[in-house]
């Protein structure tokens, strides 16, 4: 079965499922509900389409809303991303932090009332705004529509940032959030916003410093098919499968016990007719 043999590329391996140890037998294993979850947040596909060597969709959709319900994924991503920082010599718990933020559209599932338009962006659908630590790994996530401007959507993620990750005393961000965040995070969280600004002379895109970690982490999450486009009906629903998009990042990382490398360029062998 796909749910413990690894037949699909976005099955846990046995050393990545060994990272959250496991509890009492049940009918269908959590390995193969884990798997199932990941399998709709790598491709995207509907639930009611899952393959039916996963356990049935509505068993993997039950506990898929559980577990955001009680905070299980919440707990699962927090402990994931303090092992990768020790494991990269960093303390558990950051100092420093970035912000940015993403709009993208959304299927006809969503409702109304929590889209908007991004006049900047021209993008329809709803705005995702991520706090990540230095490494790029997630500290917070909140989604709402499109419409709202950059430093009113702001507040709430730096606002759990400051309440769960109190040692982060910097942030930085891009220009979008000058003006008056800036005074607010100051005077009401005690933390740093730093505004790191293009150079007058930049055309075109370029990395910026010390903002690239969001950056990238934002290209982590559009990797994944469910991601790229928002289809769930509850904003606090896209937070979730963003942490479920992290979480398989985290474990593959874990496991691997290296940087990721991508294969060279292959050249091209003409077949013999």
């Amino acid at each position: 079965m796909s749910g413990a043999g690894g037949e699909y590329p976005s099955d846990l391996t046995d050393e990545q499922w060994a990272l959250p140890k496991g509890g009492r037998r049940e009918k269908h294993p959590r390995r193969r509900i884990v798997n199932a979850i990941f399998y709709v947040v790598r491709t995207g596909c509907a639930w009611r389409q899952l393959p039916k060597d996963f356990a049935p969709w509505p068993t993997v959709y039950w506990y898929f809303t559980w577990w955001h319900d009680d905070g299980t994924v919440e707990r699962i991503h927090d402990a994931l991303r303090g092992q990768i920082r020790e494991a990269d010599g960093r303390n558990v718990e950051p100092s420093a932090g970035l912000i940015d933020s993403q709009s993208v559209r959304t299927a006809d599932t969503v409702p109304a009332a929590t889209r908007g338009f991004d006049a900047g962006k021209k993008v329809k659908g709803r705005k995702r705004f991520i706090v990540t630590d230095t490494l790029g790994l997630l500290l917070a996530v909140h989604v709402v529509a499109a419409s709202v401007q950059d430093r009113d959507g702001a507040r709430r993620p730096l606002l759990w940032t400051r309440l769960d990750h109190p040692g982060v005393k910097k942030i930085w961000a891009d220009q979008g959030f000058a003006g008056r965040l800036v005074d607010w995070t100051t005077t009401v969280l005690g933390r740093e916003l730093e505004i790191v600004r293009k150079d007058s002379d930049q055309r075109g895109f370029q990395v910026q410093p010390k903002r690239w970690a969001v950056e990238r982490t934002l290209s982590w999450i559009t990797a994944h098919r469910r991601l790229a486009r928002d289809y769930e009906t509850s904003p606090a629903r896209s937070e979730t499968m963003i942490r479920w998009a992290m979480i398989g990042i985290m474990v593959r990382r874990l496991t691997r016990g290296r940087p990721a490398t991508r294969p060279g360029p292959r050249p091209l062998v003409r077949q013999q007719p």
